[in-house]
């Protein structure tokens, strides 16, 4: 009886060596836990779709960036809940707005200053019909109007960078937004704010959990018109193209699991840092199997994210953020 002298189970026998030989590694500071920030004090508003998830007031922002900063977490992803909207989305970009509150106090913080922070550049939550740029009446009826929407983007950039985000990331997908954000950027002195481009963003069914905690859910038709077409991945290679010959320093790929293909051919065509979202419906597609004891919690959470660094993500963004870097600590 012959036997194989090839034998990849010697490097398996125990937990040692399964982490000397392991190819791909998970660290707390490869993760970006988004926030959802909104007015008042002592808010704490949970996320009835997003377990564990909650709209938060300043104060409590900060807290919960100093126990983030505490478990050597990368960075923070804030999104804004303004006290107001209206048809422009003139929140956005108010010096005085409610992520811009946020990146102030969050800089006064010892502890929150050793995160990354980032402001999520887009119109939808501060806009009162919920899309991400200007609309105007078109032949085939309402329509994003692009090129009048870069201005406010890069107005929002900017007032985010004056504020104090280390990084802008825009999420709308625009045409030429990169371009005219760099433009803002560099205009306003921020010539050294790195723009992280949300280069390749999918019109997916799993955006809704997300939508309930920014309330940002588009109040008539979809974002189908500017967000891209999930059949397409060299045309998602040519959205990242293009943000990187505008000026981006970074792209982001959403949503994370569906698309680890796309995460992968831009991982093999581009060397410059990109990231994973696993965003909302990822997230409470998780919650609600850990809910049932359909799936163990621990090893899940943590699979669902080694497979997006092993495709090819320098970083991730995760409302799991927290509990995995619990589990990597």
């Amino acid at each position: 009886m012959s036997f194989p002298e090839i034998r990849l189970r010697r490097l398996r026998r125990n937990d040692a060596l399964r982490a000397l030989v392991r190819e791909t590694t998970l660290e707390p500071g490869d993760l970006i836990y988004p926030l959802f920030i909104c007015p008042g004090n002592g808010v704490r508003n949970p996320v009835g779709s997003m377990p564990g998830v909650f709209n938060l007031s300043v104060d409590e922002a900060v807290k919960e960036a100093e126990e983030a900063a505490a478990l050597g977490i990368g960075g923070l992803l804030l999104f804004g809940l303004p006290e107001s909207k209206d048809e422009q989305g003139t929140g956005a970009w108010d010096d005085n707005g409610i992520v811009q509150q946020a990146l102030r106090a969050l800089r006064q913080s010892p502890a929150a200053q050793k995160l990354v922070l980032i402001g999520d550049v887009c119109l939808c939550e501060y806009t009162s019909h919920g899309h991400c740029g200007v609309v105007i009446e078109g032949r085939s009826g309402f329509e994003i109007d692009n090129d009048p929407t870069l201005e406010l983007l890069a107005r929002t950039a900017v007032s985010q960078a004056r504020a104090g985000a280390d990084i802008v990331a825009p999420s709308d997908m625009m045409d030429g937004r990169v371009a005219a954000i760099r433009r803002g950027l560099d205009t306003a002195g921020f010539s050294m704010t790195p723009i992280l481009s949300y280069a390749s963003k999918f019109a997916s069914a799993f955006y809704g959990p997300f939508r309930e905690a920014a309330d940002s859910a588009p109040q008539f038709g979809d974002r189908r018109s500017y967000q891209m077409d999930g059949a397409n991945l060299r045309e998602a290679m040519r959205e990242i193209e293009l943000d990187l010959g505008e000026g981006a320093d970074m792209i982001l790929m959403k949503p994370a699991m569906p698309y680890l293909d796309v995460v992968r051919s831009a991982r093999e065509r581009f060397g410059v840092p990109m990231g994973a979202y696993q965003v909302s419906g990822e997230y409470s597609m998780l919650q609600a199997a850990f809910e049932k004891g359909w799936l163990d919690r621990d090893r899940a959470t943590l699979e669902s994210l080694l497979g997006m660094r092993r495709a090819g993500a320098d970083f991730i963004v995760t409302y799991f953020a927290k509990e995995a870097a619990k589990l990597l600590g």
